[in-house]
């Protein structure tokens, strides 16, 4: 029998898959602009892109909610690099929180239909 996930990891698996898209494009950009070192672009943007995704796919464990936040600060901490990114990040950062607080609710308002 398939787990059943909680909505609160499938919202925040959401956003983590598109962060990993915009890190694909932000990657991009860096190299485009050069903002760094090519090599360093698609190190550092390819990295924590498989972060992102993998981290997605750790959010069944309290570790994977708190690598989450983590990568939320370092997507902000991008903006070093790109000062756009400080927007666009805190953009996505907020969509991360919604999910996060917005899922919980529901996550608990399931539970308690269940228990009646």
């Amino acid at each position: 029998m398939k787990r059943q996930r909680s909505t609160t990891e499938s919202l925040l698996s959401i956003v983590l898959g598109l962060e990993a898209v915009l890190m694909f494009f932000v990657t991009l950009t860096a190299f485009g602009l050069k903002a760094v070192e090519p090599v360093v672009a698609f190190a550092g943007g390819g990295g924590l892109l498989v972060a992102l995704v993998l981290t997605a796919g750790l959010l069944r464990f309290p570790l994977g909610v708190w690598l989450g936040w983590v990568m939320q600060a370092v997507l902000i901490a991008t903006g070093i690099l790109l000062p756009i990114m400080f927007v666009v990040a805190t953009g996505f950062v907020a969509i991360w929180v919604y999910c996060f607080v917005k899922g919980r609710q529901i996550d608990s308002a399931r539970r308690q239909l269940q228990e009646n």
